[in-house]
């Protein structure tokens, strides 16, 4: 073969890649056609736990449950009862139930802030938004005659959202987008009905598996910390100090502030008992409220008080203590100084009253144990002593001093409160100094006639 062959051979098969690739990119472009079609049934391609077979299994055997009633005592370790493990499932079940429901939130909030921008900063509780949605509808500016809310908002806030809705800028949804709002709110809807009877259910049964730790925590912190700590023998089995970090996040915030973070929280930081309690107490009432739930779980493993009388008791000390927390501190001067109390030391007026003082109060001083000073030393300490304020006049000035006098030609008058201190201090110097001689004085004598 010639050079000109393989040349030409060459120049074939470039031909023949790029036809190839000519058409793998037209069959990517019809790819990309289908992908951006609207999708009518978007809210169940985001959220699917309503439709999935893990909640309608645990439904349907809470449902079986509720039919049998609940038992009176339990036997052996809870952890290998079918109905413990119910409550386990159920309530990790209903957190995801919770973070579904603001997925739905946040799907029906981009679609209606088109109609009603405003009602998402008036209505910010997310079950309650997607209701008062499905309620409106398109038809916002007859919102106070709506009859649907008033078993949704309070009257307050009916009053406030019709008034917005009248002044609103938004603009109809077409059929298509009021179709799926409507959707993803009865999803809503129904998610939450799933939530209430799964807590119903575990706050029941709770009682009977666990109920001292029911009567410390609730029935609904008692169910996650059984649930994370690996059954109710388990949780007997743990410190106090690792029963306060169960359910305990580790927070990634790299470049972020932590200020907010606090760490060591878990279920038992924020349930109901320990939120009632003021902030700066929160920790100490976590720390004291784990203790407690250590003692009732070690009772309810062991099957013991299934009337939960324990339970009630530990409540009632916690709830004891953190009245302590809460009270006042006492008065400090009624705190007894060894065995002398303040009364039986000699308490005094000090030199109030006394002239040319300027002392509110003198230090109490006994005078049997007061060490004793020269009369000059004195002298230096008495023109060294500042007392009183400054003003424009005088560095230290008695409080009481005052530059306006009443006269009765003039009324009110500005004067030196110091001159006439001033005159008596020249006097003093020209007569009764240490230095200062002796002073003749003149006296005129009568001529005898």
């Amino acid at each position: 073969m010639s050079l000109a062959d393989e040349l030409l051979a060459d120049l074939e098969d470039i031909g023949d890649v790029q036809h190839v690739e000519d058409e793998n990119e037209n069959e990517v472009e019809e790819v990309t056609m289908e992908v951006d079609k609207p999708q009518k049934d978007a809210i169940r391609s985001i959220a699917k736990l309503r439709d999935s077979k893990q909640l309608v299994d645990i439904m349907n055997r809470i449902q079986h449950f509720q039919h049998r009633g609940p038992r009176k005592e339990i036997f052996g370790p809870v952890e290998q009862d079918p109905e413990y493990k119910l409550i386990v499932e159920a309530n990790n079940i209903s957190v995801e139930i919770d973070n579904e429901i603001n997925i739905v939130h946040k799907f029906t909030r981009d679609i209606y802030s088109k109609r009603f921008p405003e009602l998402d900063q008036l209505v910010p509780t997310s079950i309650d938004y997607v209701k008062t949605v499905k309620a409106l509808g398109n038809d916002v500016q007859r919102a106070k005659a709506n009859e649907l809310l008033v078993n949704i908002l309070t009257p307050a806030t009916i009053m406030i959202v019709s008034v917005t809705a009248s002044t609103t800028q938004g603009v109809d949804l077409n059929e298509d987008e009021l179709t799926r709002v409507v959707e993803a709110a009865n999803m809503s809807i129904e998610l939450d009905d799933a939530r209430t009877r799964i807590f119903e259910y575990v706050k029941s049964r709770m009682t009977v598996f666990a109920p001292n730790l029911s009567f410390v925590v609730g029935p609904t912190t008692a169910a996650k910390l059984m649930g994370i700590a690996g059954g109710l023998t388990n949780l007997s089995k743990m410190p106090s100090c690792n029963v306060l970090v169960l359910g305990a996040q580790k927070r990634t915030l790299s470049g972020f502030s932590t200020t907010a973070i606090l760490p060591h929280t878990g279920y038992i930081f924020y349930c109901d008992l320990v939120q009632s309690c003021p902030s700066d107490l929160r920790k100490k009432v976590a720390r004291l409220v784990a203790g407690k739930v250590s003692i009732a779980a070690r009772v309810d493993a062991f099957h013991e008080a299934q009337d939960g009388r324990i339970g009630n008791d530990l409540f009632a000390e916690i709830e004891h203590k953190i009245e302590k927390l809460q009270e006042p501190a006492s008065s400090k001067d009624e705190r007894a100084v060894g065995h002398v109390r303040v009364e039986d030391i000699g308490f005094s007026l000090g030199n109030i009253g006394k002239a040319n003082s300027g002392r509110i109060r003198a230090a109490q001083v006994d005078s049997k144990t007061k060490a004793k000073i020269s009369k000059s030393l004195q002298k230096t300490l008495q023109k060294h002593q500042t007392w009183g304020g400054t003003t424009s006049v005088r560095k230290q000035v008695a409080g009481t001093a005052s530059s306006i006098a009443f006269t009765p030609l003039q009324g009110l008058e500005i004067v030196n409160p110091n001159a006439a201190e001033k005159r008596v201090e020249e006097a003093n110097q020209k007569y009764f100094s240490n230095q200062t001689g002796f002073v003749k004085v003149a006296s005129v004598i009568p001529k005898s006639m």
